[in-house]
């Protein structure tokens, strides 16, 4: 089976990832909440771009921003889906740790991630996460380590 996962590891391009994104009907309940769409895909660069959009009703706060949880929930997408396509389609990324730092609050609507994987180690893979406002203020920043584990292993 992994033979068969290197093979198509090869042959999916960035456009083919994208595509296999946007046709999937097996989209996690936390994606669709925070209004989760993969938007660009670079495995040269190990590099992701997800647009979400932040509901008011679902995601504010009192104060009428984002709640930081959920921001560090599209953080988290972010890094984890760049995992996901640093490994070919071949390994989830489940996270070890991560720090955030808020810069400015998240308002509800169109928001810009970005994920990209710094290192990937033998056991450990070491990733930046970004998050954008419609505008490109940057509004949090995050790291992350994340223990590869391939899809086999996971399920069991």
């Amino acid at each position: 089976m992994s033979d068969i996962a290197s093979e198509e590891q090869q042959t999916l391009t960035d456009e083919a990832i994208l595509a296999r994104f946007h046709a999937s009907r097996n989209i996690p309940p936390s994606a669709s909440t925070l209004g989760f769409r993969l938007t660009a895909v670079s495995q040269a660069e190990r590099r992701i771009e997800i647009a979400f959009d932040a509901r008011a009703d679902l995601l504010a706060n009192p104060m009428g921003q984002i709640q930081g949880g959920f921001v560090c929930a599209m953080l988290d997408e972010c890094m984890s889906v760049a995992g996901l396509i640093t490994s070919g389609m071949t390994h989830v990324v489940p996270t070890l740790e991560m720090k955030t730092s808020f810069l400015r609050p998240a308002m509800p609507g169109p928001l810009r991630g970005v994920g990209r994987v710094v290192k990937w180690g033998r056991t450990v893979c070491f990733m930046e996460g970004e998050l954008y406002d419609a505008e490109g203020w940057l509004l949090a920043t995050s790291t992350g380590t994340a223990l590869p584990t391939p899809f086999a292993k996971f399920k069991k």
